[in-house]
């Protein structure tokens, strides 16, 4: 008899995304909610920097969506972003988040998206040894390393956070 798998299923889709592409990271369910930076690292036991936070953008012009991951301490310097993408950035609702990664905000994961999105890290995040990222559900979380998030999303790695004095 087949057991159900014991994870939700778009966290199973994130697990099933890593293990396609060759990842072996594996995808925790837990009890407390990981929607938030700070949340997520009182679960996973590491620093709120150490959460690779997605965001969801999209070009003012042309309507694409954008993928940022960010430290979860940091705050994404939108004007910097959208030199990057070369158009002016706009934070999109909900319904634009889910019809375009297929995850609701607080689970969207670095991978495993319903289209390929464009994605941009955060640099600071390449100062860890390991990360946390969310798993598709607001439970679910995965450790992965900064080397292992560039790979799995062949994103462009920049100077996203907003300056101090900002």
């Amino acid at each position: 008899m087949q057991h159900p798998s014991p994870l939700k299923p778009s966290a199973q889709r994130v697990q099933d995304a890593l293990h396609a592409r060759g990842f072996t990271n594996q995808v925790i369910e837990l009890p407390d909610s990981t929607r938030t930076a700070a949340e997520a690292a009182a679960a996973a036991g590491c620093t709120v920097g150490q959460i690779a936070k997605s965001l969801v953008f999209a070009g003012r012009t042309s309507g694409r969506a954008l993928l940022v991951i960010a430290s979860g301490s940091n705050r994404v310097d939108e004007k910097r972003l959208a030199v990057l993408v070369g158009e002016k950035i706009t934070r999109p609702n909900a319904d634009f988040v889910r019809e375009q990664t297929g995850f609701v905000i607080g689970g969207v994961p670095p991978i495993g998206h319903t289209q390929a999105l464009r994605t941009f890290i955060d640099e600071d995040l390449l100062g860890y040894d390991e990360i946390w990222a969310a798993a598709g559900h607001p439970n679910a979380i995965f450790r992965l390393t900064p080397a292992e998030l560039v790979a799995m999303t062949n994103g462009v790695v920049a100077a996203l956070n907003v300056a101090p004095d900002a």
